[in-house]
C-alpha cells in the first residue's frame, strides 16, 4: 500500500499531462517518431482586447527530460475571457530540436473559439496551418503532421475564451542542471 502512494505522489503535473496526451487521438503517434518534445501542463491565458499566456514545461530528449522552458504569449484583438491548457510541441528532427533549444523559438498567428473543456480553432504560423476541434481530454487538436519540423497539441483544460487576434507565442529553454 505504501509503495502505490508513494508512486502516485511521484507522478506529478508533467508525467499526467504526457500521459494524457499519449492517450489523446492524434498526438499519441507523435511520441514513437519524434526526436523530442517540451510539455506544458497548464498555460493560462486571459485577455479583453489585449491578452496575454504564460506556462512553464520540461524538455525532453528521446523521452529523457534535458530542460526547463516557458512560453509567453501576447495577443492583440477582439479577445474577452480566460482559459488554461496543456500544450505538447513534438520535433520531428534534431534540427527542429536544435533551434528551440537555442533558447528563443517563436510562432504563431491564431484565431479560436475555446468554451470549457471543448475547442474549435484554426491557426497558421511556423507551425502550419491548421483547424481542428476537441471534444474533450481524449481529443488534442492540431494539424496532424509535422510543419518545419515542429508539431503542437493543445488540451483544454477550463474556462471560455473567444477571440479573434494576431498572435505569438515565445518559448525561452534552459538546459537541465543551469537553473
Amino acid at each position: 500500500m505504501l509503495l502505490l502512494a508513494v508512486a502516485a505522489a511521484w507522478a506529478g503535473p508533467y508525467s499526467d499531462t504526457i500521459a494524457l496526451f499519449k492517450n489523446a487521438g492524434q498526438s499519441a503517434a507523435f511520441f514513437d517518431n519524434s526526436y523530442g518534445y517540451a510539455v506544458f501542463p497548464t498555460i493560462g491565458k486571459g485577455g479583453l482586447i489585449v491578452g496575454g499566456a504564460h506556462g512553464n514545461g520540461h524538455v525532453y530528449q528521446h523521452g529523457k527530460y534535458v530542460g526547463d522552458t516557458s512560453v509567453t504569449q501576447v495577443s492583440v484583438g477582439f479577445q474577452a475571457g480566460g482559459q488554461a491548457y496543456s500544450q505538447i510541441v513534438f520535433f520531428e528532427d534534431q534540427r527542429a530540436f536544435d533551434e528551440f533549444t537555442k533558447g528563443n523559438f517563436e510562432f504563431g498567428a491564431d484565431a479560436s473559439a475555446v468554451a470549457i473543456t471543448a475547442a474549435a480553432g484554426a491557426g497558421v504560423g511556423t507551425t502550419g496551418a491548421n483547424a481542428g476541434a476537441s471534444g474533450g481530454k481524449k481529443d488534442a487538436t492540431t494539424a496532424g503532421k509535422y510543419y518545419k519540423g515542429v508539431a503542437v497539441f493543445t488540451i483544454v483544460k477550463g474556462g471560455a475564451m473567444y477571440q479573434a487576434t494576431v498572435a505569438g507565442q515565445k518559448f525561452t529553454y534552459t538546459p537541465k542542471g543551469q537553473e
